[in-house]
């Protein structure tokens, strides 16, 4: 038998199953016990048998695979300086957390202070800031619009490891739990066993599964200071969630499978050639119209939350535009319109695509910092399971 658990080692235990108790996994004191138990009958110097003994307790399902190495990664591996905010050492996954939990998180196991903070301090040879914010948190408010190129860059990191977690929903299948509706049939398949007699009740409940998620981003000429870093944004959620995303400017473009692509530079290369309306007019009626005559019943199905990232300003016709947005309402979950000019100072949605469009989306939120991008990814992570009341 290898040795016993240390018990400075414990501690850490807790605070790892904490960790995965806040991505959504299953990491109660029955489980940290059974995971105290389960490390003295591995060596604690083999890191493949440390982590297999571990994944072994936290995991219930297969979806819970990528969170539980993402956590482990992230929580056993020793601190690297170079790693920047959130970004997780030697590997490419990051952990959905909600931003603020990940923010606490990256605190207590000291990876936010990132390289960029470090490169700002060297190169002006003063502080990140006199305010009592930190560089990040400056670049986090600040708005795309306004980046020089080094922070774009920058900004494109944060991007990137931003943690996300759509909700859940619950499904029409079931699987076995510890609580919820009495399983009979499993009750009565483990009572042969015993000789006909109901030794003990099996219970179920539904199984949970993330949203899918839709992306409409305009790339039109209007959106051109803020298409790109939108882009870079669509492409963090795609790597980790089940999203479709289209862009549009006087046509729609389907780009998932572009995204999908784990470079970053690639996927936005191959973007480039294969959308051939960037910066041209806009028409947001005739792309959501094509949207839903080829493409909604293909992917608005399992309860989908739409995301339509624009700034409103439409050369088409609006009744198309209202007539296609109450069209596509009905058929998502939750409608969500980003406009990168809600965050600038004084703006007001009059234009006629913003005037039609307004009574038709649930949310209408600000799409021109990190720090705006970070409030969509809190709504997202906290929506009800129950359709809003539509007006």
């Amino acid at each position: 038998m290898a040795e016993a658990v240390r018990p400075d080692l414990l501690p850490r235990l807790a605070a790892f199953a904490r960790l995965l108790h806040d991505a959504g996994l299953e990491a109660g004191p029955g489980r940290l016990t059974n995971a105290a138990r389960a490390l003295s009958f591995v060596s604690l110097s083999r890191p493949e048998e440390f982590r297999s003994a571990l994944r072994t307790v936290f995991v219930s399902r297969k979806d819970d695979i990528p969170v539980f190495e993402a956590a482990f990664d992230i929580f056993w591996a020793p601190p690297d300086p170079r790693v920047v905010a959130g970004a997780i050492p030697g590997r490419s996954r990051t952990l959905p957390l909600a931003p603020e939990k990940a923010r606490a998180w990256m605190d207590l196991l000291g990876l936010n202070r990132s390289a960029m903070d470090r490169e700002e301090d060297d190169e002006s040879g003063v502080p990140p800031s006199s305010s009592g914010y930190s560089a990040e948190e400056l670049l986090r408010l600040k708005d795309f619009e306004d980046l020089s190129w080094a922070e774009t860059e920058q900004v494109k990191k944060l991007l990137q490891q931003a943690p996300w977690r759509v909700a859940e929903r619950r499904t029409r299948r079931l699987r076995g739990s510890r609580s919820g509706a009495i399983d009979l049939r499993r009750t009565a398949r483990s009572a042969i066993h015993s000789s006909g007699e109901l030794i003990r009740l099996l219970h179920r409940k539904p199984r949970l599964r993330r949203r899918p998620l839709v992306l409409l981003c305009d790339v039109s000429g209007s959106m051109e200071k803020y298409s790109r870093l939108l882009l870079i944004f669509a492409h963090a959620i795609a790597r980790r969630e089940d999203v479709e995303t289209f862009v549009f400017s006087t046509r729609l473009t389907r780009i998932s499978r572009l995204l999908r692509q784990r470079d970053i530079d690639r996927a936005l290369h191959g973007v480039g050639h294969s959308v051939h309306d960037f910066s041209g007019g806009t028409r947001i009626g005739g792309a959501l119209a094509e949207f839903n005559r080829r493409w909604a019943r293909r992917v608005l199905g399992h309860g989908a939350i739409v995301v339509i990232i624009s700034d409103g300003w439409d050369r088409g016709d609006p009744e198309l535009l209202e007539t296609e947005l109450s069209r596509l309402r009905r058929s998502a979950h939750r409608l969500i319109w980003l406009n990168p000019l809600l965050g600038s100072e004084g703006y007001e949605p009059l234009t006629r695509g913003m005037a039609a469009a307004l009574p038709h989306v649930d949310d209408f939120l600000a799409a021109h910092s990190v720090k705006a991008l970070d409030d969509l990814g809190r709504l997202l992570s906290t929506l009800d399971r129950r359709r809003p009341a539509r007006r």
